[in-house]
């Protein structure tokens, strides 16, 4: 099975956001071919959340798991350490009052 590359999977999910009037930006750009993707959601009112994806070994799943939540300066130190581990980690910004990211719609929570 070939696999979809990053840099198409953040082109994709842009454009899901886009058309479902959601602001969101690439805030790290990493290896365009196998990088990591974490995304940041900023619900503007100083909090926001982390997101990467894990693989649940129990159910065969791959899932979006929170990285790190709280006051927002924490969560960008949380994710500046990520980037100082893995210089290849793409970090999407979502901002949205009502929380949304669209990472539990179909193709995007699998």
């Amino acid at each position: 099975m070939m696999r979809l590359t990053t840099d198409m999977w953040v082109g994709a999910y842009l454009t899901r956001l886009r058309l479902a009037a959601i602001p969101a930006f690439v805030t790290a750009k990493g290896d365009p071919t196998a990088g990591a993707v974490i995304v940041k959601l900023n619900t503007l009112d100083g909090q926001a959340k982390a997101f990467q994806r894990t693989y649940d070994l129990l159910s065969d799943q791959r899932m979006w798991d929170t990285l790190a939540q709280g006051p927002e300066p924490e969560v960008d130190e949380a994710l500046r350490k990520q980037r100082r581990v893995d210089p290849d980690l793409w970090v999407i910004e979502v901002e949205d009052r009502h929380g949304r990211t669209l990472l539990d719609e179909p193709g995007l929570k699998d």
